[in-house]
């Protein structure tokens, strides 16, 4: 598509702008067939591989982004086991990068530490509503006098939402303001954040310079990556839900970082016996920063070492098995620590493997390696054994999540065509 081209409404470009590569999808936007797929290096400025992408396609494109490292995300809390873990979770499930935790009143080695994570934004939680809002003032306060003006979301105590977005405002901070992510003890409530947090990456992140200053990009990009990937997850298992065993689990294995997306089938009444003082949402996203097969893999090896892991090759199918195997065993082992709300990772019906290792591996090599994962006495077995697994090949997930806010008829034919 060029810049002076009129787009062929029935089709949409459905691009994910990597770290290094760009990865393009062409989907008939009535029927939801898939009809291209491509892809191109990612360069320091993003337009010119969403260009090469998507040439000659004569299709409105559609993109997020997770190119430059994703939307760096702090969160200040109350304290660390409850509000400030719940805006982790919130955080998480909105497809940032966590790169700092604080909990308790902001001081001057906080602040500090704060801007050295050099946080996109900041998520301020605090309190449940109508209680005790006192850290939320100070952190507020302290945020507002402090160097640098970072973007604020703020899902704290809703009773005390307007005085302290005024306080914010007033310091110069660019302040959204958002439902309370932990409105109350065990009732975990991140849509209002997640949608907050999207808002704010699209206006500061995309609207900035960083990545582009080509107005383009702000017109194509709807989310960061991970928030679009996770409304493709979801799609699809509302897609399986009918299915003797629904459930979906989604491992995606990247050059940074390796991502869990899990969306159990949730039993009612379990979930209502739930007694974990942050709550589980029902939709899932572990990010292990330290298992990419690329930019981390020395990491990576690491923690292949301290699984147990047996010595691992530098081949990258050979990586991207290590980083499957331990982001799996982390993810059920934070499900036995939060409780699973109902459900868990271990009964979903469907597993797909997702990133360049896998999409690109030979099918017997890949075979093997999903085995050996049916197998791990570590934990992953507990996931993968008698489990249904496929692969997304063509992109598919990240263009239903970028559609299925839309054109839900055809995020449905494109999610079945991963199924068959």
């Amino acid at each position: 598509m060029t810049a002076t081209s009129s787009p062929d409404a029935r089709r949409l470009a459905c691009v994910d702008i990597g770290s290094t590569w760009t990865k393009a999808a062409l989907v008939d936007a009535g029927s939801g067939e898939l009809l291209a797929t491509r892809q191109a290096p990612t360069s320091s400025d993003v337009v010119p591989g969403v260009l090469a992408a998507t040439e000659g396609w004569d299709a409105e494109v559609r993109a997020c982004s997770s190119a430059g490292g994703g939307l760096r995300l702090a969160v200040v809390g109350y304290e660390q086991l409850i509000s400030a873990e719940a805006g982790h979770r919130a955080a998480l499930s909105a497809g940032a990068r966590v790169v700092h935790v604080a909990a308790g009143r902001l001081d001057g080695d906080g602040l500090a530490a704060l801007a050295a994570a050099a946080p996109d934004v900041v998520l301020l939680v605090g309190g449940t509503d109508g209680g005790d809002a006192t850290v939320l003032r100070h952190n507020a306060g302290a945020l507002a006098s402090a160097a640098g003006r970072v973007p604020v979301v703020l899902a704290g105590n809703v009773q005390v939402r307007e005085e302290v977005a005024a306080v914010l405002a007033a310091g110069g901070c660019p302040v959204t303001a958002c439902d309370n992510v932990l409105p109350d003890i065990g009732e975990l409530a991140p849509e209002s954040a997640r949608a907050g947090i999207r808002a704010v990456f699209l206006e500061h992140v995309i609207g900035g310079e960083r990545l582009s200053a080509d107005p383009r990009l702000q017109r194509w990009v709807r989310a960061v990556t991970p928030d679009a990937v996770l409304d493709g997850v979801v799609a699809l298992a509302a897609l399986r839900s009918g299915a003797d065993v629904p459930g979906v689990l989604v491992l995606d294995v990247g050059g940074a970082t390796t991502d869990v997306y899990c969306v159990p089938d949730l039993d009612p009444e379990q979930a209502a016996l739930r007694r974990e003082a942050v709550g589980v949402p029902a939709h899932r996203r572990t990010v292990e920063g330290d298992l990419g097969v690329h930019h981390s893999v020395g990491d990576l090896l690491a923690a292949a070492r301290a699984e147990g892991l047996p010595p691992t090759g530098e081949d990258a199918l050979a990586l991207g098995e290590a980083a499957a195997t331990v982001a799996l065993r982390r993810h059920l082992r934070a499900e036995a620590a939060y409780g699973a709300g109902g459900a868990s990772a271990r009964g979903v019906g469907l597993v797909v493997l997702s990133g360049g290792v896998f999409r690109h591996a030979d099918a017997g090599a890949l075979d093997a390696v999903v085995s050996r994962l049916a197998a791990d006495r570590g934990g992953a077995a507990g996931v993968l054994a008698g489990t249904r697994v496929v692969v997304d090949r063509r992109y598919v997930l990240a263009a239903a999540g970028l559609l299925a806010g839309t054109h839900p008829v055809a995020t449905a034919e494109l999610l079945q065509s991963l199924l068959t």
